[in-house]
């Protein structure tokens, strides 16, 4: 087995560097790295350490959560709030085109049938679609559309690290 060793004059230094107690000069391997266990205690902190320093994060953690949240309310609201002003002005606009096609409708086919008969086939058709389109905007205002995912998803994640499980 062959094995270098150097003598070193003294010098500043811990003693995982291979200094002597004494002072004297230091025998270090060559091409070999400390002990990782003794380098590891130095560089980690207590365990009381670690505590004051999770107390400290904690808080700011919690705002930086609240912070994600109140920026997600207000792009919901936000978007709620552009999607209600383009449906109110498009139906208005539509409204008055739509009664005007209506009434044509009503003309042609009252042609074929009689004006108040002609009325209700015409009117009858303008509720069904006009159901059919509130139904499809209405799930644009659901629940689900407004929750915001991903403060959830961060907070589940936090939670997770806290306990100790690895994401």
């Amino acid at each position: 087995m062959n094995t270098n060793y150097r003598n070193d004059e003294f010098r500043d230094g811990a003693a995982s560097q291979g200094q002597a107690l004494g002072g004297g000069p230091t025998v270090e391997r060559i091409g070999v790295t400390p002990d990782p266990l003794s380098k590891r205690a130095a560089e980690d902190q207590s365990i009381g350490g670690l505590l004051r320093q999770l107390g400290r994060e904690i808080p700011s953690l919690l705002t930086k959560e609240l912070a994600l949240l109140k920026a997600e309310a207000r792009e919901s609201v936000r978007t709620a709030g552009e999607g209600v002003a383009a449906v109110s002005s498009g139906g208005a606009v539509m409204l008055a085109g739509l009664v005007m096609l209506l009434l044509a409708a009503v003309y042609a086919l009252s042609n074929v049938l009689a004006p108040w008969a002609a009325a209700l086939v015409v009117g009858a058709l303008a509720l069904l679609v006009g159901y059919m389109m509130v139904s499809a905007g209405r799930k644009k205002f659901s629940a689900d559309e407004l929750r915001p995912d991903r403060t959830i998803n961060t907070l589940n994640k936090d939670k997770d690290a806290i306990g100790g499980r690895i994401p």
